[in-house]
């Protein structure tokens, strides 16, 4: 990925939606202290204008309503919304000319693609010049919480691909030299010392990064017993799924909060963490949020798959998206900092991030490893699952020098305790692959789920 393809430098773009920005903005510090029925009052008439625009401007919903007998008219609450299919990857890829506003010239239409983490990137459309400054108003409301402003150094330690890379040089600045940006790419022991060197030379207020970058960064200077850096405030987290244990380790060794949010290139959900806790307000004025059992019905308890609906694309409407993230949310949606958004405690991560144990359960990989916590952890590098078999993992380990067969003990001895009818086995490796953006994969899941009912 480079740079310009990153979210964060998403911003740069907005300069030319300014007004698009401003008033985004401006409608969120505003609407974060609204009731919850003005919320609600706020989101119907938004989601009634994105039906009638669909009904009438997108093939693909038009075709959904007349094969169903209704009407946008007919959807008069968000509970109705259930009239409406789930909308699935596989049907965005089959019906994608379809799902596009003829409303809009092509001109004004900018074709973007998901990450590809499941190994399937996904393609789909942005209204151009306006979806990139709507974003960057609600992540900039979400940095608000912890202090951010414009002004502020920030290092970038996301999926870039820095211009000199090849030269040994893992760092370029941008943003009128207010963010560093580091290579994911390359946090190896030899770079490692020379990252540390030019974050403190830079002395930021914020570190933005992938749980798994930052991660290594902070397993690195608790070895080798170095300070945090002095005026750090906060590390923003983003697009990876953060353990607890990651959270930890790195506001240990930086003496700072880690602040998470949950987002996604689709743009049909965004949640970030509170300011008084790490429960993760839903934006509702960015989408409507559903949890839905297996068998796409309403969940009737507080774990499901989360579905949602765009209030915010026109050129190309994300209704009822059936994200394959599975979330728990907390139903007494009280929080100390006043507002009436609705709230996950959880978000567990993707439905590819599932064991298959031998008598065929399903088990997730928060409840096998990330609810646990390992001495061993702190003797592993990186660590990667593959799973291939059911019934079977392998645990592919980056060791540090004083990893041994204790460490290994103890890891299988915890999963183990958890499910018995697992057979681990274990490879030593020098490297662990990210995917194309820089991302870490804990598990690569190779069976398909949904034979197992869980899709």
């Amino acid at each position: 990925m480079g740079v310009s393809d990153s979210i964060t430098f998403k911003a740069l773009g907005m300069f030319k939606s300014y007004n698009e920005f401003r008033n985004t903005y401006k409608l969120l510090k505003k609407s974060q202290n609204w009731t919850k029925e003005q919320l609600e009052i706020y989101q119907l008439e938004k989601l009634n204008q994105l039906l009638n625009h669909a009904y009438v401007n997108v093939p693909y919903y038009a075709r959904i309503f007349d094969e169903r007998g209704i009407k946008p008219s007919d959807i008069q609450s968000i509970e109705d919304l259930n009239l409406l299919p789930i909308l699935t990857k596989e049907i965005i890829k089959d019906n994608i000319n379809d799902l596009k506003s003829t409303s809009l010239p092509e001109n004004k239409l900018e074709y973007v693609t998901t990450g590809g983490s499941t190994g399937d990137p996904m393609g789909f459309y942005y209204e151009k010049g306006v979806s990139r400054a709507q974003e960057w108003a609600f992540i900039k409301t979400l940095w608000d919480r912890v202090g951010y402003r414009f002004r502020d150094k920030c290092v970038i330690l996301r999926g870039n691909v820095v211009k000199n890379h090849e030269k040994g040089i893992f760092w370029e600045k941008s943003f009128f030299n207010r963010w560093l940006i580091l290579s994911s790419y390359h946090l190896s022991d030899e770079n490692l010392g020379m990252y540390v060197e030019k974050i403190r030379e830079f002395d930021p207020r914020f570190i933005q990064a992938y749980p798994s970058a930052v991660t290594i960064l902070a397993k690195y200077m608790e070895k080798k017993e170095l300070e945090p850096f002095e005026n750090l405030k906060a590390v923003l987290c983003g697009s990876e799924n953060i353990h607890i244990w990651q959270r930890e380790l790195v506001e240990r060794v930086l003496g700072c909060r880690v602040f998470s949010w949950y987002g996604h290139s689709e743009r049909a959900i965004l949640a970030g963490e509170c300011e008084l806790s790490s429960s993760y307000h839903i934006f509702p004025e960015y989408g409507i949020f559903e949890l839905i059992d297996h068998k796409g019905n309403p969940t009737k308890d507080e774990k499901g798959i989360i579905v949602s609906t765009s209030l915010t694309n026109y050129a190309m409407p994300f209704i009822r998206y059936k994200t394959d993230d599975v979330g728990i949310i907390l139903k007494e949606n009280k929080c100390n900092c006043g507002r009436n958004y609705p709230l996950l405690s959880t978000i567990e991560g993707r439905l590819q991030e599932y064991i298959i144990t031998k008598n065929r359960s399903v088990v997730s990989l928060t409840a096998l490893i990330f609810s646990q916590h390992f001495y061993s952890f702190s003797m592993i590098k990186e660590m990667q699952i593959v799973q291939e078999e059911v019934g079977k993992i392998i645990i592919k380990i980056i060791p540090e020098a004083n990893y041994s067969s204790e460490n290994e003990d103890e890891i299988k001895s915890k999963l183990k305790n958890v499910v018995d009818d697992l057979e681990i086995d274990f490879e030593y490796v020098d490297h662990i692959q990210r995917t194309k953006t820089g991302k870490h994969k804990f598990l690569i899941q190779k069976l398909e789920l949904d034979t197992f009912g869980y899709s």
